[in-house]
């Protein structure tokens, strides 16, 4: 079965551009030209992710995400961004959204992040009664926290975390660590493991992106006393 994903974004050409994108790649893709419009096509259909622009009238992406939550729709959701909107995206974490994309972005730049996204909420195939425990590897572990950072689920994220850092302690893993402490607004415990990330690797994007916004942030004055990973 196709995945459906819903597109919410103000300006046409937008939407038309990443429906080209996501279509050729066999996606089922749905629109919405506001948050109004995509909270009807939520309660009429089943979507396997949201990709939404922070920026809209009316109702931005964040303000739509917290609505979607309020109202029980869990669907994994992508942010579009645009520089300078530290403090939306802090917000968007807090909802569960770790998945940013910054404007201007490029089809295989969102072509790829969907297949990793869609690929980590992916449910479990049917078996047999006695499920195959799952493979002890340090991919199994860091997509599952991810997985669980989306749902909010931070103790069993902190366990997973742990146990990938145990068997591969990279520059993605201490990262999304950060991503984690981010994410229960302990800022100065993030810029931690941020700038372990980016000691390990220079050139890891994610962290040299995450690491400037929590720049800001401590800037603004919005730390929080650390906390330890692991700490119960």
């Amino acid at each position: 079965m196709k995945k459906h994903i819903l597109i919410v974004d103000d300006e046409p050409n937008v939407r038309l551009n990443y429906r080209t994108a996501l279509e050729t790649e066999g996606y089922l893709v749905t629109e919405a030209n506001c948050g109004a419009q995509a909270l009807e096509r939520l309660e009429a259909a089943t979507f396997d992710l949201a990709i939404l622009d922070m920026r809209m009238p009316e109702m931005d992406g964040i303000e739509l995400l917290a609505e979607m939550r309020r109202r029980g729709h869990a669907t994994p959701s992508i942010i579009v961004t645009a520089y300078g909107d530290v403090p939306h995206a802090v917000q968007a974490m807090k909802l569960g959204a770790i998945d940013f994309l910054q404007k201007p972005l490029t089809p295989e730049t969102l072509r790829q992040i969907v297949t990793d996204l869609l690929q980590r909420h992916e449910p479990e195939p049917a078996g047999p009664l006695v499920p195959k425990p799952s493979p002890d590897d340090f991919d199994t572990n860091i997509v599952a926290a991810k997985r669980l950072l989306n749902l909010q689920d931070f103790d069993a994220a902190k366990r997973r975390l742990i146990r990938a850092l145990e068997l591969h302690g990279n520059a993605e893993a201490f990262n999304l660590a950060g991503v984690l402490f981010e994410m229960q607004e302990d800022y100065e415990r993030a810029s931690k493991y941020y700038g372990h990330a980016i000691r390990l690797d220079k050139d890891y994007e994610p962290a040299q992106q995450n690491m400037r916004r929590i720049h800001d942030l401590i800037e603004f004055g919005f730390s929080k006393e650390p906390r330890s990973l692991g700490a119960g």
